[in-house]
């Protein structure tokens, strides 16, 4: 029966994992989470030897798709060399340095582990270089689990007191919150304009609003922060960690010609491995010798960075983001134009090789989407093209056409079925 070592491995994975589930969002899949064996390319394998088309990407990171050579040679070189060292090394410097020849606004960079540790370093930056301590970030948007930015997760949350995301939150530190609405520049501007008596240290803004519809930027919204920020000496941080060196090699800085003082990367960067950094203006970051701390057994760990200099030599070449632009365009014209032909269904934003599922009617929240996303979730699923739970869609070059037609063909035939 398909999927069944699936639901047997989960029902078994809940005896010894909270929830079945590394991350707790996965266990959000229909009709279970999937297990798989293998990844290849575009493709994955389950515990049953069923082959998927696969648009998780491990929820965005594998811009090249799982396994690419050059990324895999680099590693397992580096492996067979060193895998943490406790010392300086020369992946340290040499992998910085490919980051920063493609971020417009690069300086100098320090190195994490995941997203949500680099948003509290470039917050902890942000702090110790304005003496002041609040935070401006927008509803709805994600920039990870820590009780200091998990908040403010719908329109209704604007410009009100920050309110805890979850349960067992500290509810003391989101007095450290401003909460403002992603594209209403009239708004930041008030809240901005009060900086001082805010005492506002940072604007944090995902530039595209990635987790909760794929929303664009206004084209005056992302200079209207830089302006104000400048004006009312406030450190303005770009969270990328999913559209940084998806939407273009130099991310939203360079897609929309706006130069935050930091960026916080992630996902893409490494290729399918654990690495993240804070990027931007060196007087800030190099307040790490100055008495900023910034520490962690796994930063800048060879592995990781032998992925990270692999990726981006790779990602240096034009034609990666041509075909990244080619194959979104066309899943998006074939798999979109299946949506289209059933009134009511639904369509997809895009950013680039970002995408998402929004219900008729336009509405989605943090990490979900309503309409018909639930029942096109298991049904594709059963036809072996697996999608995400939240309705959000990334694309790879391993991607090729014959997938893409595949997956519209299945599509329609689920919409039928609906």
């Amino acid at each position: 029966m398909a999927l069944e070592s699936s639901r047997t491995a989960f029902e078994r994975a809940r005896r010894s994992v909270g929830g079945g589930v590394g991350s707790g969002l996965r266990a959000a899949m229909r009709p279970h989470p999937l297990f798989v064996r293998e990844a290849r390319g575009a493709h994955v394998w389950d515990l049953d030897g069923d082959r998927y088309v696969d648009y998780v990407l491990a929820w965005g990171p594998l811009v090249l798709g799982h396994g690419d050579p050059r990324v895999l040679a680099a590693v397992s070189e580096t492996a067979a060399k060193m895998q943490v060292v406790g010392t300086g090394h020369a992946l340290e410097y040499l992998a910085a340095e490919a980051v920063l020849e493609a971020v417009p606004h690069g300086e100098r960079l320090v190195w994490s582990n995941t997203g949500t540790e680099a948003v509290q370093v470039a917050l902890r930056l942000a702090r110790a270089a304005t003496g002041r301590r609040r935070v401006l970030k927008f509803a709805k948007s994600y920039h990870g689990w820590h009780d200091t930015v998990y908040a403010g997760m719908s329109e209704e949350d604007s410009d009100r007191p920050a309110r805890p995301g979850g349960e067992g939150q500290s509810p003391s530190v989101l007095d450290d919150l401003v909460v403002g609405r992603f594209n209403d520049v009239a708004l930041a501007e008030r809240l901005l304009n009060e900086a001082a008596e805010r005492d506002l240290a940072a604007v944090l803004v995902d530039p595209v609003m990635s987790n909760a519809g794929v929303e664009a930027p206004a084209p005056e919204f992302l200079s209207a922060l830089r302006t104000l920020c400048d004006r009312r000496g406030v450190v303005l941080i770009f969270d990328e960690v999913i559209a940084g060196f998806r939407i273009a090699r130099g991310g939203a800085a360079e897609k929309y010609g706006v130069l935050p003082d930091l960026s916080v990367y992630g996902k893409a960067m490494a290729g399918g491995f654990t690495q993240s950094a804070v990027v931007g203006r060196a007087d800030l970051i190099d307040q790490v010798t100055a008495g900023v701390t910034h520490a962690g057994t796994f930063n800048a760990n060879p592995v990781a960075l032998a992925a990270v200099e692999a990726t981006m030599r790779v990602l240096a070449d034009p034609e990666v983001y041509e075909a990244l632009e080619r194959t979104s365009a066309a899943f998006e014209a074939l798999v979109g134009g299946a949506l289209a032909s059933v009134p009511g269904s639904g369509g997809f934003n895009r950013v680039g090789s970002l995408l998402q599922y929004v219900p008729e009617g336009g509405a989605t929240g943090l990490h979900g989407t309503g309409g018909l996303w639930t029942v096109l979730l298991e049904g594709m699923l059963r036809e072996k093209f697996l999608f995400m739970p939240s309705g959000k869609v990334f694309l790879s070059t391993a991607h090729i056409a014959a997938d893409l037609e595949a997956t519209a063909e299945a599509l329609e035939k689920v919409l039928r079925r609906a």
